[in-house]
Order: structure tokens, then C-alpha cells, then sequence
């Protein structure tokens, strides 16, 4: 079920992300390792979704996309950094944790994902505040 404001939207990516790793991640503690690397990956596709929801609250990249034409990274990073320094350099960390070590090499190590978390929430946060500034 989804939820009409896009910053609840995207903390509930998040939230089912984590589930996602903490049911099925197999996660050994005495490594610090997930076991399963499908989990992995689907919770970084899941997390990094979540910022995109966030990031089109903001800045409407899809929205301003032509029909028919899919946006990319780019796009994101164009318009946000034309607004906002500091979340230009979580997008860019944030798209290198979770969508491409996450989402498409889905590394094993806690830190790592953890990371990608960390990132998901500062991205998000930062989203909800200039949301509130439109």
C-alpha cells in the first residue's frame, strides 16, 4: 500500500529493507558477514528506490523527463547539484553503496550494507527538510 507523502514512502523502503536483510540475510555475527547474496541485492534495489522516491519529491526529475524517456543517475545528479552541494555528495556515495556494491555486486560484509543505510537515511532526512522548504 502506498503512501501519499513520498518521504513516509521512502522511509518504508528502508524499513522493508531491513527486514529484507535481517530475515533472510543470514547474517554471522562472528564475521560480520550476510551469507546470501540475493538479499543483499534486494535490499539495495529496495533502499536505493526509496532515495528515489525521496529525490523526486524535491526535484521532480521524473516528472520533468521527457515521455517516454528514462532518467538516470545524471539527471539526479544534475538537478540536485544544482540546488544542494551536500546532498550531491550522499547521492553520489549513496548510488555507489547500495545500487552498485548493494544492488548489483551485493557485497557481503554488515559495514558495508550499513553504509548503504546510513546513506539512505541522510538522503531521505535531508529530502524531508527541503520538501518542507517548497
Amino acid at each position: 500500500m502506498e503512501k501519499k507523502n513520498p518521504i513516509d514512502e521512502a522511509r518504508r523502503y528502508v524499513s522493508n529493507a531491513k527486514t529484507i536483510l535481517r530475515e533472510h540475510g543470514g547474517l554471522d555475527t562472528t564475521t560480520g558477514m550476510y551469507q546470501d547474496r540475493k538479499y543483499i541485492q534486494m535490499a539495495g534495489d529496495t533502499l536505493w528506490k526509496g532515495c528515489l522516491k525521496a529525490l523526486d519529491a524535491v526535484f521532480k526529475v521524473k516528472a520533468n523527463a521527457k515521455k517516454n524517456q528514462r532518467v538516470d543517475i545524471e539527471d539526479y545528479q544534475q538537478a540536485v547539484g544544482k540546488r544542494d552541494k551536500k546532498l550531491l555528495k550522499f547521492v553520489n556515495d549513496g548510488y555507489k553503496a547500495m545500487h552498485l556494491n548493494m544492488g548489483y555486486d551485493g557485497i557481503y560484509s554488515k559495514a558495508g550494507c550499513d553504509t548503504g543505510f546510513e546513506l539512505a537515511n541522510a538522503i531521505i532526512d535531508r529530502c524531508a527538510v527541503l520538501v518542507r522548504q517548497m
